[in-house]
């Protein structure tokens, strides 16, 4: 069964995710005085062909921004380790 949204679960999923995307700020981004120069977080996924189709989405141009806006994320493929089922 599909997930709606995942980041609702109250539980662990039990299939491994290791294949991941870590978002973080450039430096000149004006989020980091709110949430901080070193914040990150990552999106986990259990192929690495749904990884790269999702870091494509999520670093193309998105169909509301203004012409001219360039984001300010940093995009990173990362692998969990071996012993890590990231959920």
């Amino acid at each position: 069964m599909e997930l709606c949204h995942a980041h609702n679960l109250s539980r662990r999923p039990t299939t491994a995710k290791p294949y991941g995307i870590r978002v973080s700020l450039l430096g000149n981004d004006s989020f980091a005085r709110l949430l901080g120069s070193d914040w990150q977080t990552y999106h986990w996924f259990e192929t690495e062909q749904q990884r790269n189709r999702a870091l494509k989405d999520m670093a193309s141009e998105h169909l509301y921004s203004r012409r001219g806006d360039k984001p300010t994320l940093r995009f990173e493929r990362v692998k969990a380790p071996a012993s890590d089922t990231t959920g």
